[in-house]
């Protein structure tokens, strides 16, 4: 396998303002010279983390959706990053994997954040997403879901992991940043995988505070990244299958994991 280059924006918001953010996102992608394999933007990306579906929803042909798909054919590489889905007179908070033919595939967050009323307006989602990008497999996660770490477990069969890297897109709040910054790093040694958390910076239009705190980890918990808080950055991280292998093969505990099922709520 080839190494992969994950390029991570920790940026502001502007408050439900789709026409704002694709501009200001769009500046930002003409800075971005390293031609990565991946960019990665924050959850609700492009009006910030809304519950006002019936206000901000679009379809999977709508607006946000086509500037992905420009954008991805553009800068020849995959953009993630999560917006407000309506399908089947429900709503969701999703996540895209865009390509750069225009392909995609979706993930619907699974564990909605009820302190915040997320769970009065959207629906639940009901299965991961693991996709695969120069022969890496990557599991992509939104937000609170970093809380729950059985529904992110790797698994280990047949002397394969089912995935390499852990992706979490977030409007995650600066008064639990703590948290944040501790969970990615548990994430990145129980799963024997990198770790790329992606936070917003910022005021929201609820008068909460991001400092972003966005990192990317190695599978020892290590920090490969060097963007610092509260501050509108964008940095291409470089991720190495000869490193990945060589922590894996040296200090494989995947052989003792437990065997596990989830059962859904739904």
């Amino acid at each position: 396998m080839q190494d992969i280059k994950i390029t991570i924006l920790q940026t502001t918001l502007e408050w439900e303002d789709v026409d704002k953010n694709l501009s200001s996102f769009d500046n930002l992608f003409s800075q971005i010279d390293d031609k990565p394999d991946l960019i990665v933007l924050p959850e609700e990306f492009n009006t910030a983390f809304s519950v006002k579906p019936e206000r901000f929803y679009e379809k999977l042909d709508g607006k946000t959706m086509i500037w992905m798909a420009k954008n991805a054919s553009l800068m020849n590489c995959v953009i993630t990053g999560s917006l407000i889905i309506k399908e089947n007179n429900e709503y969701f908070n999703t996540l895209i994997w865009m390509r750069p033919d225009g392909s995609y595939e979706s993930y619907h967050k699974r564990h909605l954040f009820r302190m915040g009323k997320e769970h009065l307006k959207f629906s639940e989602g009901r299965s991961r997403l693991i996709v695969e990008l120069k022969d890496w497999k990557i599991c992509p996660l939104i937000c609170y879901d970093l809380r729950f770490p059985v529904w992110a477990k790797n698994t280990f069969k047949n002397e394969k992991y089912e995935y390499d890297v852990l992706i979490y897109i977030a409007n995650w709040p600066e008064i639990r940043s703590h948290s944040w910054k501790t969970l990615l790093l548990a994430r990145a040694i129980e799963n024997q995988a990198f770790v790329v958390g992606v936070n917003r910076i910022g005021e929201d239009g609820n008068n909460i505070s991001y400092s972003g705190d966005s990192a990317v980890i190695n599978p020892k918990g290590e920090i490969i990244s060097n963007i610092q808080p509260n501050r509108e950055a964008f940095e291409t991280i470089n991720l190495s299958y000869s490193i990945l292998t060589s922590i894996r093969s040296k200090f494989n505990a995947g052989f003792d994991w437990d065997n596990f099922k989830i059962s859904t709520k739904i």
